[in-house]
Parts: C-alpha cells; structure tokens; sequence
C-alpha cells in the first residue's frame, strides 16, 4: 500500500473517531475548554505516531489510549489546580469512560442497522427529520399530514428503533 493511500486511510479513521474520543475526554475532563486542548494535543500525538498504527487493528482502542496519556499530560501541567484528581482516580474514571463511549459506538452500529430494516417510507421520514433537520412542521406539509400525526409516526419509529437497538445488542452480548 502506497504512503499516501495509508495516510488517506489513517485520516479517515482519524476523523470517525473524534466524536468517541471526544465524548471519551469530556467524561474525564468536564471542562469544554480542557477537552478542546486535550483532544487537539491527542490529534497531533496520533498523527505523529501514525506510523506506528497497524490498519486493520483497534484504531479506537489505541486512539483512547493515546487520549489517556495526554489527559495525564495535561494534568501533569495543571497540577497547581485543586480540581485536578488523583491517578488512581484518574485511571478508573478513564476505564469507564472507554466502556461508556465503547457502548456508544456499538449502539450507533446497531442503529444503523436498525434505520436499514426500516420500511423505506419510514426511513425517510427519519431522513427529513433528523438527517435532514426539517421540521414536524414543514414534513407535515409537504406530505399532506397533521403535525400530530407526523409526530406519531416519529414516535412509533423511534420506538421501534430503539427496541431494534435492544434485540440487536442482546444478540450480540449472547454471540
């Protein structure tokens, strides 16, 4: 494989991950300002050490264990600050926050293959609502509908989805 194409390939996998690695920062570092810095530190860190990356392995799992070390980096700095926790503390806030943004992904794959079982009207309801940002309003509109009866459909697809979402990972933690 080309330099280039593993560069494209990291970059991608880079970019799907920010919002895990976000969410992984922030449940550790409550600070929006602090999360910003240390994540834009765990991007530099990754792309200096993407020749050490293996495509094909657990880019999550190494990227959160990156985010990790940079945390402590940043706390390390920030030491004088008295809202700055222990290492033990530090350590099992960190395993929970990968288990919690683990789960995160493992439902937005179960959802999306949730959104794929869906009849196609349905889906595009979800479409115009959601992906889209129209609102009950104007879908009720353009479909000849009572808002109310838009806000129905959604809530009975939303139920459905998230009972999809249940089944699919119950299968999955019995597999």
């Amino acid at each position: 494989m080309s330099r280039a194409a593993e560069s494209e390939g990291f970059i991608r996998l880079l970019t799907e991950s920010q919002s895990r690695l976000y969410a992984y920062i922030l449940t550790i570092l409550p600070d929006f300002v602090a999360a910003n810095e240390v994540l834009s530190d765990t991007n530099v860190t990754l792309w200096r050490k993407s020749a050490e990356f293996q495509i094909g392995t657990d880019f999550g799992a190494w990227a959160i264990r990156v985010a990790y070390f940079e945390i402590l980096a940043y706390q390390k700095r920030r030491h004088s600050d008295r809202h700055v926790f222990c290492g033990e503390l530090l350590e099992e806030m960190a395993q929970v926050a990968a288990a919690a943004t683990d789960d995160v992904g493992q439902r937005r794959l179960a959802l999306r293959g949730c959104l794929e079982k869906l009849a196609p009207p349905d889906r595009r309801l979800v479409t115009l609502r959601y992906m889209s940002g129209a609102s009950v309003q104007e879908i009720a509109g353009q479909h000849n509908k009572s808002a109310g009866a838009v806000s129905q459909a959604l809530y009975r697809i939303r139920t459905a989805l998230a009972h999809c979402i249940e089944r699919t990972l119950r299968m999955e933690a019995n597999s």
